[in-house]
């Protein structure tokens, strides 16, 4: 029953109506699904008055949203909803109760969406002829109320509300001209759905590293199978027994061949292996048709069966129960051979016990068939040898194939169902024979499975390889035909996707699932990687480009090292280009570092780039993501960005030295802006609107301001910059220039790596004042000074009004922020110092009427300062107050952007991520997280929590007052002593060498010293001590015996423990305090 909805007996009928509510949760997710409706109280102005606020934009459930769970702070908000009631007393107060419900509706940021979203092809071709028929009427535009009401009367969403209507008109007229016609929607809609399938694509990006690792090996007999261990290495194993076993780098740490070689007698071959990893055992199937086993550790022959019917040429072995396994194996005649094993340790151990036949116990299959633990079942599958077999314990069934087209493939039952008429049979039969035998099929009569128990997939020309996934019940088929084909296990008749693309047979095939992949591989050495649900190949390596010579006679795929093993006349290591991914307990935003970030107040949005030029566009209000489109500017890093006036268009710069405006709700490149004869890298940008002209202004490592007019009628796609100013090419920065800031109506400044900051007046181009940024004593006696001004803002309410106040904050060297004030050709009014761990100040930003100063460092840092009065009537010697201080990201704040309508605060970093705080520093979430936030809803905050890596961090760690002095612990401990001491060192007498020689100590101070007279890169080796602690912390390696393994033990001898009195005369007696006193009086 939804919130809104109250039943309430009817007045007419006087009859009670009552409906069964198991739990009042139930109604949240049913009213969260639904219409929840405010019912305001009925008054004599408003009148009864509902508003509807469905939390899906189409008004019905999606399939999918009906098992969603939503957030538990939802539920207790809809809770608090419920028990609410609205009143509108009179009518001016109307807009103010609006505006309380606008920001009180917890539903709001999980109910937003594109309306573009649902836009079907009935619902274009009807928006085609409403577009014509405007046109008819010689109205080629519409405005924003036409396009409104012809969206609402096209599309017929009934909960589509003018606001989201009036964004998709913003989204199309991105030049803001207030009007659109119909190809510019149509262009509009083709754009972002490309490059919405551009973006999915660039997901699923996946190649090998080529060429591949090659490992030569000597010549001798072909590669039978490749297995990897749980410890990531290779077992290979040759038909003439040779076992290698190389590390996951291909490098050999051992080899051995199992069989002995005789002269009288022909050597034996191997068929085929697999490991029975829960016993330590490896087993070995020959052409002798013999099963052997050896310990795996050692090699050390254990055990062997012995009389086989026929070859073995298909192994495979599982685990089904608590001392109890399966050994399966394909035969030459089309058979699925099965030993069932029960208490399997005491069986192995009562065959090694048995005599020996060539050097290991011997056990025929008759025998083994009789015993007790063992039951021996023998099928019938196909004509044809078995080119494939593997048991799947969570479908209690074996596949098989081979190259016979009616039973290509068959997924059979392990030990038949039951069948009164076939059990019936065999008794009879086995009557006739005058004995019986243990199992359902015995050496030499195989038996036939029932239709019931199979199902046979006919497959064109038959199958050498398949590969299983119950997750998603894919299987797939490759053999002589070259089509990779994919099946619904309980579907035969017909293959639900093609692949093709190979030019010869395939003969290895792997799902995996984690990455949603399928790996193949032909005899023509060609490599690829399909993705499952596109069902296309995502990469294709020749063996031109691998590198891969020779016939290829086995191949298999590690998931613990991401690679693919393939034998040819050498071993070939093929391993997945992997993207360096975030720890596994961080969240992130984007896969790169975040470089810049900015609010787009008309839509609502954040939009973040990276340094791998993506640009990301995020919901404010939830923090979901909106769109994204990457390759923005090529390979090149986007290193600042910023909004025209309108807010309906990106400008970004980056490396390449170029700028791009962007429609970026739709990745649409409207303009390239960049200089003719320099492609240096851009630092900042800024949009300037001045005289009714618009600019774009940018500043980099080509030391000059570059000036690029914003004009709708300008056609060329690529523009150059205008003339610069003469001062600027006279009289301008020496050095690369860092930032641009400017303070309307006439004011910019700029800030270079020397440290120099200029102001110029925007509309003359000259200088208007030049300000040097003071070193300081630290800097000037290190070699590594570092005077590089990486932000200057203004405070814009007192540039042009206060003279005796500082109207500039910039940063400043060792983590200092200075003051200036702009008058009298400038000069330093303040420097505030400022850093928890002594880092450099990477940005700032101050609040509209510049009564707050928010500060950023290297270390994630955030630092609020109230400046309200700070340096407003002259020089200050103090440092402002600071009213708060929080660490909001591990390394590096490249953006601080302060929503004051909102009262939040944005930030960006190179830890990747992009996070949304309040003003007072509470955390609200980061952008891309599972779980969306509510922005007015503080419930749904992570707050009080904070990211758990800032957590765990050491620079997070609060620091005592005592240890920020230097100050030793006797100094701490005795402070009453130590003054003693320093009073009775002043008076000593001078000591001669042999005391000054006895007296040389090291002590804090030189230890601090020598510690401080060696760089480190502090920004880089912070997280130092926590990825030591996790390198102590990784599992051990017991992949062979260690040296603990072979010492030796002895007992201890446990002798009587005698308690003596203690001698209580030196019970008074501190050696070290006598220490010391001695030291002293000398």
């Amino acid at each position: 029953m939804p919130l809104g909805k109250k039943l309430r007996p009817s007045s007419a009928t006087a009859k009670l109506e009552s409906h069964a509510v198991t739990s009042i949760l139930d109604e949240i997710h049913t009213s969260a699904a639904k219409v929840p409706v405010l019912q305001r109280a009925s008054t004599a102005l408003g009148g009864r008055r509902t508003a509807a606020h469905p939390l899906v934009s189409n008004g019905r459930r999606e399939s999918h949203d009906q098992s969603h769970t939503y957030p538990e702070w939802l539920e207790k908000e809809l809770l608090k909803w419920k028990q609410r009631s609205y009143s509108i007393g009179l009518a001016e107060n109307i807009a103010e109760n609006e505006n309380v419900q606008y920001h009180g509706d917890p539903t709001r940021s999980l109910r937003k969406g594109k309306i573009e979203q649902h836009v079907t092809l009935e619902h274009l071709q009807k928006l085609k002829a409403a577009f014509e028929e405007f046109e008819s009427r010689e109205r080629k535009f519409l405005d924003e109320q036409s396009f409104k009401q012809i969206v609402k009367k096209c599309l017929g969403l009934r909960t589509a509300s003018d606001e989201q209507i009036g964004e998709l008109f913003m989204k199309i007229d991105y030049s803001a001209k207030g009007a659109v016609q119909w190809d510019a929607f149509c262009t509009y809609m083709q754009l972002e759905y490309t490059e919405k399938e551009e973006s999915s694509a660039r997901l699923k990006e996946v190649a090998f590293t080529l060429p591949a690792t090659i490992k030569e090996i000597s010549h001798g007999e072909p590669v039978l199978r490749i297995c990897s261990t749980p410890d990531n290495n290779f077992i290979i194993v040759r038909e003439d027994g040779t076992i290698y076993f190389y590390t996951s780098e291909l490098k050999l740490k051992w080899c051995r061949a199992v069989f002995e070689k005789t002269v009288n007698r022909k050597p034996k071959w191997i068929t085929d292996y697999t490991i029975m990893t829960h016993y330590n055992k490896f087993i070995l199937g020959t052409g002798d048709r013999e099963i052997q086993l050896y310990e795996l550790s050692t090699f050390e022959p254990y055990c062997q069966i012995s009389g086989l019917e026929t070859v073995p040429l298909r192994l495979d072995y599982c685990l089904t129960g608590p001392d109890e396994c399966m050994i399966l194996y394909g035969d030459d005649k089309g058979c699925v051979n099965i030993l069932q094993l029960t208490s399997v340790g005491e069986t192995l151990r009562t065959w090694k016990k048995l005599p020996k036949a060539e050097n290991l116990p011997n056990i025929g299959i008759e025998n083994a068939a009789l015993s007790p633990n063992v039951t021996y079942v023998r099928w019938k599958v196909h004509e044809d040898w078995v080119t494939q077999l593997k048991y799947y314990d969570s479908i209690t069934a074996v596949i098989s194939s081979s190259n016979h087209e009616p039973t290509g493939l068959v997924i059979g039952c392990t030990v038949g169902g039951t069948n009164i008429e076939q059990q019936l049979k065999e008794v009879k039969d086995s009557g006739k024979e005058g004995k019986g035998r243990r199992g359902l099929g015995a050496p030499g009569l195989p038996q036939k499975r029932s239709e019931d128990d199979q199902t046979v997939f006919r497959v064109y020309k038959g199958v050498k390889t398949f590969s299983f996934c119950k997750t998603n019940n894919l299987l797939v088929t490759g053999g002589m035909d070259r089509t990779i084909r994919m099946w619904n296990p309980y579907v035969p008749g017909k293959p639900t996707g093609l692949l093709r693309g190979h030019t010869a047979p395939v003969v290895f095939l792997q799902i995996v699932m984690e990455d949603k992949r399928i790996f193949s591989v032909s005899t023509d050495s060609n490599v690829k990687i399909w993705d499952i649900q596109d069902q296309t190949c995502l990469f294709t390596a020749n063996p031109k480009a691998s590198r891969i010579r020779g016939d290829i006679t086995a191949c298999h795929y590690a998931p613990g090292v991401k690679a693919l093993c393939i034998a040819t006349d050498s071993i070939a290591l093929l391993s997945l280009k992997i993207k360096p991914q975030p720890q596994s307990d961080q969240l992130v935003s984007h896969k790169e570092p975040v470089l810049c970030c900015g609010f787009n107040k008309a839509f609502r949005q954040v939009v973040s780039c990276t340094e791998g030029s993506a640009i990301k566009v995020w919901d404010l209000e939830s923090g979901k993501q909106v769109f994204e489109f990457g390759g923005a500017h090529g390979d090149s890093a986007i290193t600042c960005m910023t909004f025209d006036t309108s807010g309906r268009r990106l400008v970004t710069g980056g490396r390449d030295g170029c700028l791009k405006i962007w429609n970026y709700n739709n990745g649409h490149c409207l303009r390239i802006l960049r200089p003719v004869d320099s492609s240096e890298e851009v630092c900042d940008c800024t949009y300037v609107e001045m005289n009714k002209n618009r600019y774009i202004m940018s500043v980099g490592w080509d030391r000059r301001i570059n000036i690029y007019s914003d004009s709708v009628n300008d056609l060329y796609h690529i523009q150059g910059p205008q003339p610069y100013w003469q001062d600027d090419l006279k009289r301008g920065h020496k050095e690369d220039i860092l930032c641009i800031s400017q303070c309307p109506p006439t004011l910019l400044a700029t800030s270079s790596y020397d440290g120099e900051i200029i102001v110029w007046n925007m509309v003359s181009g000259h200088i208007y004042c030049r300000l040097h940024t003071p070193t300081s004593t630290e800097c000037r006696s290190t070699k590594s000074a570092e005077k590089n001004v990486n932000k200057v803002v203004f405070l814009k309410t007192r540039a042009l009004k206060l003279q005796s106040a500082a109207s500039l904050v910039s940063c400043g060297p060792q983590g200092s922020v200075n003051f200036w004030n702009l008058f009298n050709g400038g000069r330093l009014f303040a420097t505030l110092k400022e850093s928890r761990v002594k880092f450099g100040i990477s940005t700032l930003t101050v609040n509209k009427d510049d009564t707050s100063l928010y500060v950023a460092d290297h270390a994630g840092f955030v630092y609020v300062y109230n400046i309200s009065s700070y340096s407003l009537h002259g020089p200050e010697v103090e440092s402002p107050k600071n009213t708060n201080h929080w660490r909001a990201h591990l390394s590096t704040v490249t953006s601080l952007k302060l929503i004051e309508e909102d009262r939040v605060l944005l930030t960006s970093s190179t830890d990747c991520t992009v996070r949304l705080w309040s003003m007072d520093g509470e955390f609200i979430g980061t952008f891309g997280q599972p779980e969306p936030w509510a922005l007015f809803t503080s419930a749904s905050w992570k707050h009080p929590m904070i990211p758990y890596e800032i957590l765990i961090d050491p620079l997070s760690m609060p620091v005592h007052p005592l240890l920020e002095h230097d100050e030793s612990d006797m100094q701490i401990s005795n402070p009453t002593q130590h003054e003693e001491n320093n009073k009775k060192s002043s008076t000593k007498p001078e000591l001669n060498i042999s005391q000054r020689l006895s007296q040389l100590n090291t002590t804090d101070d030189d230890i601090k010293q020598e510690i401080e007279s060696h760089t480190y890169p502090q920004i880089l080796g912070k997280r130092l001590q926590h990825e030591r602690f996790r390198n102590l912390n990784k599992p051990l390696n017991h992949g062979g015996p260690n040296a603990y393994h072979t010492l030796k033990y002895y007992d201890l001898v446990n002798p009587p423990f005698v308690c003596e009195k203690p001698d209580l005369s030196a019970a008074g007696t501190d050696p070290f305090i006598h220490y010391h006193e001695d030291n002293d009086s000398v």
